[in-house]
């Protein structure tokens, strides 16, 4: 192999400035998925994918993240397995019992199979989403098999869901996803 070992996905600049110019409170669901949002629709306009993720450690914003599949051309750059990734750099050796609880993600559509994946081994407690697998795929991606009653096998295993929180705003970046042409990938043959 001739390829360097390290592997960088590098996350846009202007995703830690959004944060860091955003002013409303991030106490309440609403108030974080607000700012989920507006991380989503500038990232469509700045021709990326329409989905994005926060991590908080109890009230502590941790982690923020755009998806990056069209920017790196990996399958694997979700925004929620960025946030994650960068949350758990983030608290690289501090013992669990040291993070502010809950841990919540906040995400702009509920999971596809791949984040379904990663979230039931991340060690998070709450799982925060906007718009409905349907809303993916009523504009074309497709969101994996996942199991039907994905919410309650999360639940089962300890991480709380709170579903269709600002509902109508995060399918709002999708149909504008649509609206603009944006690429569906994650299909055989379609990246």
């Amino acid at each position: 192999m001739a390829s360097d070992p390290a592997l960088i996905i590098p996350l846009p600049a202007w995703v830690d400035e959004t944060v860091d110019a955003f002013t409303d409170p991030l106490a309440r669901d609403a108030e974080r998925m607000a700012l989920a949002v507006r991380l989503s629709l500038e990232n469509v306009q700045r021709g990326g994918g329409p989905f994005a993720a926060l991590v908080f450690s109890g009230t502590e914003l941790v982690a923020a993240a755009v998806n990056s599949v069209l920017s790196t051309g990996y399958s694997l750059a979700h925004a929620e397995t960025l946030a994650l990734l960068r949350f758990q750099d983030e608290t690289r050796g501090r013992p669990a019992e040291a993070l502010a609880r809950p841990v919540t993600l906040v995400t702009t559509t509920e999971p596809c199979c791949q984040c379904f994946g990663a979230i039931v081994w991340s060690g998070i407690d709450h799982l925060v989403c906007g718009a409905r697998t349907s809303d993916a795929e009523r504009i074309g991606f497709d969101e994996g098999p996942k199991p039907a009653d994905w919410a309650t096998e999360l639940e089962r295993r300890g991480i709380a869901v709170t579903r269709d929180v600002e509902r109508d705003a995060a399918r709002a970046v999708l149909d504008e996803y649509a609206r603009r042409g944006g690429t569906i990938y994650g299909r055989p043959g379609r990246g």
